[in-house]
């Protein structure tokens, strides 16, 4: 696995133009605005370096970071938060549909669910999309240590059915404690490398 000591903010963009050169391969973390995006991110880095709002939906640009000066990763505006104008949500799918089929070094979308719930329709249209577009995606739960034991064991059953999924991998995740976190990592970089 690679090192992870050099994590660097490298900026926030709306339009392609302001997008870094396409110089390295990339990975994206797209999910619902509450669904634990830069909880994640910050495990990874094994830092605060994504800002954690107690607001949903205050991400609304694209940020771009240096992982391990092997790749970027980027954090894009979650979805389905309600409260935002209809305006504002138009401006955020396009800003998200524009990266996620211009940007050529992508290599892998990361797709939070929350482990907690089912997946809702909007998760189940996001996957959807992507598979439209052959998009490479990995389905993640976030916050495992909100269940129990058996709740546990029956998360990726539901997640699987409910986004119709023919495959099983899903991986389970908790910022707090650190589950399924250097899974995850290896997966990333286990991906990059092979294209």
């Amino acid at each position: 696995m690679a090192s992870i000591r050099d994590v660097k903010f490298i900026k926030s963009a709306v339009k392609p133009e302001d997008f870094p050169p396409p110089d390295k391969p990339e990975v994206a973390v797209v999910g619902r605005s509450n669904v634990g995006k830069s909880s994640l991110i910050n495990a990874i880095f094994k830092r605060s370096i994504a800002k954690v709002s107690a607001t949903p939906g205050k991400t609304r640009l694209i940020n771009f970071f240096s992982f391990s000066d092997d790749l970027y990763f980027v954090d894009l505006p979650g979805y389905g938060f309600a409260s935002v104008s209809k305006k504002e949500r138009l401006d955020w799918q396009k800003m998200i549909e524009g990266y996620l089929l211009k940007r050529e070094n992508l290599k892998l979308v990361i797709m939070l669910v929350d482990s907690r719930y089912p997946p809702t329709n909007l998760d189940f249209l996001m996957k959807e999309w992507l598979e439209s577009y052959n998009i490479p995606y990995v389905v993640v739960a976030t916050k495992a240590d909100k269940l129990n034991q058996s709740e546990k064991a029956k998360v990726k059953k539901v997640v699987k059915e409910t986004l119709k999924l023919d495959h099983d991998n899903i991986i389970l995740t908790s910022a707090k404690e650190g589950t399924g976190i250097s899974e995850l990592i290896n997966y990333i970089f286990e991906k990059v490398k092979k294209d």
